[in-house]
């Protein structure tokens, strides 16, 4: 799970990165019609059995490659690990929970951008006036895919305690996904030992908070299979790579096609109806990572 060619704490974007990056992208845009055929599963019950899962999938990784010693590391690592992949889930399903899932989301979705602001403060960041005007391009592209879907209808005080854990859960997740930067000597494998950390405090959060609801049948059991596999497990080794190794600053201004492909495959499956927005926002999203991409090869 390293990218081709690629030393542990290579100083240069690979371009190889980029594209396994992109990967975990495509793969989250699969998420909402992916957790669809999981019933009724509650959200904190249904993050630990896909991570358990993509955990899984990790240590196999591992087995067939470095070995289980790739678990051994520093513990600023597990804190990094586990406090992006559980505090990025803990807070939005917070978030969801305290205020509308349009708003909150909205503000969760700031992540994409302060990814590519934070990319400043690595070495040799480079952060051009492209990347910004790239990054608020997909915002606004997400915007009107909301405005689109009649999803938005006014931020309110009341709901403040929401607003504050959805922006908590994409401080989390940006940071995480820059900081990784600065754990370039811990191999890939060894994120599945944070997806297991991760799958354990979600089950204990669960127990706490949620009712017991298994997945019912074998279709739903095979949908956590499959979510684990792929966006709750492929997906995160593919981020790790990707921002490690590859633009971080391209990587956090194309994320924002997620939600985009995402309503996409909705309207595809018929769970969702088409609206001229999802093309608007389409041609937004794509132009701010055209601008981002080109301002990257500028920087090269």
């Amino acid at each position: 799970m390293t990218a081709p060619n690629a030393a542990p704490n290579a100083p240069l974007s690979s371009p190889a990165a980029t594209r396994i990056g992109l990967v975990a992208i495509l793969l989250w845009a699969t998420l909402a019609l992916s957790t669809a055929s999981t019933g009724k599963v509650p959200p904190f019950l249904l993050t630990a059995l896909t991570f358990g899962v993509g955990g899984a999938v990790g240590l196999i990784a591992a087995l067939r490659g470095p070995g289980l010693s790739v678990l051994r590391q520093r513990p600023a690592a597990w804190i990094h690990g586990i406090g992006g992949l559980f505090g990025y889930h803990f807070f939005y399903f917070t978030a969801l929970k305290l205020a509308p899932p349009a708003e909150a989301g909205l503000i969760a979705y700031l992540w994409p951008l302060l990814i590519v602001l934070f990319s400043a403060a690595l070495p040799g960041g480079g952060l051009k006036a492209g990347h910004i005007a790239g990054a608020l391009l997909g915002l606004v592209g997400t915007v009107v895919l909301l405005l689109g879907k009649g999803g938005l209808s006014g931020f309110e005080m009341r709901y403040a305690p929401g607003y504050l854990a959805a922006l908590a859960c994409a401080f989390i997740w940006s940071l995480y996904s820059v900081a990784s930067r600065r754990f370039g000597d811990v191999p890939t494998e060894a994120v599945a030992g944070f997806c297991l950390g991760t799958a354990v405090l979600a089950f204990a959060c669960h127990l706490v908070t949620e009712p017991a609801i298994w997945p019912a049948g074998m279709g739903e059991w095979v949908a956590v299979l499959a979510l684990g596999i792929g966006p709750v497990g492929a997906a995160f080794y593919a981020w790790d790579i990707g921002m490690k190794r590859g633009d971080i600053r391209f990587l956090g201004v194309a994320s924002y096609a997620a939600p985009v492909l995402s309503t996409l495959l909705l309207v595809l499956a018929g769970f969702a109806p088409a609206h001229w927005t999802l093309a608007l926002a389409c041609a937004l999203i794509v132009g701010g990572a055209a601008l981002a991409s080109r301002s990257g090869r500028q920087n090269a």
